[in-house]
């Protein structure tokens, strides 16, 4: 898949053992570490699409901990050589992926496989209550080329 610029995908490496299994979702000695001010989860239900938004200051580091989530983004900065292209991760335990969302890019998500996706974020900038630096548009709005509906056949 060609990336939308600024785009950062790493796969992530599960370690199993007789106990359960081991997945190291960020690490500050690896290239694709930016610093993070929190980390938090958030969780959607089957048949839920959370999107669009994008951000100004942050980026977004995601990983799908726990089911399987379908993760779209949409690059429409004017100044971008990728401005127009769509991005789809299917990422979680079938894909384990670290997912860097860069700042004007928008992005949404919703479960895949009828289980709830857990998805843990770690954005570059702390959460502001008073000014949330978040920019929202609804997920079938027409201004973004994509449909969210699963393609059968």
């Amino acid at each position: 898949m060609d990336l939308i610029k600024d785009v950062v995908v790493k796969p992530l490496k599960i370690v199993p053992d007789d106990r359960g299994y081991l997945m190291e979702m960020m690490r500050r000695d690896w290239p694709e570490f930016m610093g993070f001010a929190q980390s938090y989860l958030t969780v959607c239900y089957p048949g839920v699409y959370k999107a669009w938004h994008y951000h100004k200051k942050q980026h977004d580091h995601f990983v799908c901990a726990s089911g399987m989530a379908k993760v779209v983004l949409y690059d429409s900065r004017p100044d971008s050589p990728t401005r127009g292209k769509v991005n789809v991760f299917h990422m979680g335990h079938l894909n384990p992926i670290l997912l860097r969302i860069p700042v004007y890019v928008y992005h949404g998500f919703t479960a895949e496989g009828g289980q709830p996706a857990i998805i843990v974020n770690y954005p570059t900038e702390l959460y502001n209550y008073a000014e949330p630096d978040e920019y929202r548009l609804p997920h079938n709005d027409p201004s973004i080329p994509y449909d969210w509906e699963v393609k059968h056949g």
